[in-house]
């Protein structure tokens, strides 16, 4: 798909300003950015039971879609990581049977839960990418960390999100560095997007 980047899944961290949620931080398989997104409970415990290979007493939501689909006779082609507005990521299932290919509309988190059911490749617009990834440099020592068990978060002071207003812009992309290199990736998700507010 041209304009596309594939992603890979790089881990999951619990999400310290948000009770009960996570971030989801994807990684591009080529290249040094990252794209985090903050998902709910239920949707970070799907995407990691499937990639920890557990399997639950009784099918969960995107088991049951998998089967469904494949008792139809349809495949999950790729996952597209397509739009993002107002700080909201919009995703595609592309879906295919035979010669036919349809495109469903889903939340990131779950058509990412699907696409570890399906082995399915993730891709993002470039659009996204430029606007909401974040680069981590070489030397950083962050190298990529495979999801094969999920990341944990370090506990860190964070300020309440309003505080971020209070800085110049100049000390917001210092803060932003640091918190890459500190692979506080859900701070570093919201200073950016108090960034792209004032660009």
């Amino acid at each position: 798909m041209d304009n596309t980047i594939e992603l890979e899944i790089l881990g999951l961290t619990s999400n310290h300003s948000q009770s009960g949620s996570f971030t989801l931080v994807l990684g591009e398989v080529e290249g040094r950015r990252r794209l985090p997104i903050v998902i709910g409970m239920f949707e970070a415990q799907a995407i990691a039971i499937e990639i920890e290979k557990i399997i639950p007493n009784r099918p969960m939501t995107h088991d049951l879609f998998k089967s469904f689909a494949n008792g139809f006779g349809f495949s999950v082609d790729q996952i597209l990581i397509s739009d993002m507005q107002e700080g909201v990521f919009f995703a595609k299932i592309v879906c295919k049977s035979g010669v036919r290919e349809i495109e469903i509309d889903a939340r990131p988190s779950d058509a990412i839960a699907i696409a570890v059911r399906f082995d399915a490749p993730i891709y993002c617009t470039s659009k996204v990418m430029s606007e909401a990834a974040i680069e981590v440099n070489e030397g950083d020592g962050l190298e990529p960390e495979k999801a094969s068990k999920s990341k944990k978060a370090a506990p860190s002071a964070k300020k309440p999100k309003d505080s971020l207003k209070d800085f110049s812009l100049e000390k917001l992309n210092q803060m932003l560095d640091l918190a890459i290199s500190n692979e506080d990736y859900e701070k570093a998700a919201r200073i950016r997007d108090e960034i792209n507010k004032r660009n």
